[in-house]
């Protein structure tokens, strides 16, 4: 077990890396974007603003098991294959990048309005006021914002093995309850608790570290 618990350890390892990795990208683009179009952003703008909420919104709201099943031609275009690390990959970041972007969001428009207004009268364009102003004043949210976002990776990276995904999930799925052996039902758990003590511990430890306040 424990050669198999090691494995499947670092198949969940490359999951929610490589999904975290993507989330953190396409989830900061959105929600940049989503802030400065925003009504109280920079550059308002409804035409984009609009379609694009609603578009996270509804990639937010559905239930990742379903979302996994939906988009499976979506995955199977995009890495060959449904099953398997590299397919979980694929949902996992379709699913936390509309959760992070709403995040960002969230972090950047609690940022400071006369921070923003002296940027502004010393004439920072819009891209200036956005990466020098708001998104490092913003530091601290954005790590808490994403700590939260990988431990629902996690979360969702477990959920992946019940189809295949690999993982920890998918060891805890097959032996623990197709098997009826319970130890493969506990480490499982036991190894994703401390990996999500582990990521809560060093993002809260970076966002106080990057505090500025």
């Amino acid at each position: 077990m424990t050669g198999q618990l090691y494995e499947a350890g670092l198949e969940t390892l490359h999951i929610v890396g490589v999904a975290g990795a993507w989330t953190l990208l396409g989830g900061m683009v959105l929600g940049v974007v989503l802030y400065v179009t925003s009504k109280t952003g920079p550059r308002p703008l409804a035409a984009v603003n609009v379609p694009l909420g609603l578009a996270v919104n509804i990639g937010r709201s559905a239930p990742f098991v379903i979302l996994m099943v939906a988009i499976v031609p979506v995955t199977r275009a995009l890495v060959g294959t449904t099953i398997g690390t590299a397919a979980a990959i694929v949902p996992l970041a379709v699913a936390a990048i509309p959760f992070y972007a709403r995040l960002v969001e969230s972090s950047l428009l609690e940022v400071r309005p006369g921070l923003i207004e002296a940027a502004r009268s010393m004439g920072a364009s819009t891209p200036a006021l956005v990466w020098r102003v708001v998104l490092p004043e913003a530091t601290p949210g954005l790590i808490r914002g994403f700590t939260v976002t990988l431990v629902a990776v996690v979360s969702y990276s477990a959920m992946a093995g019940i189809v295949g995904g690999g993982g920890l999930g998918d060891l805890a799925y097959r032996y623990g309850y197709q098997r009826f052996e319970t130890e493969y039902m506990i480490w499982p758990l036991v190894i994703l608790v401390v990996l999500v003590q582990l990521f809560q511990f060093l993002g809260d430890r970076g966002a106080r570290t990057l505090d500025r306040r």
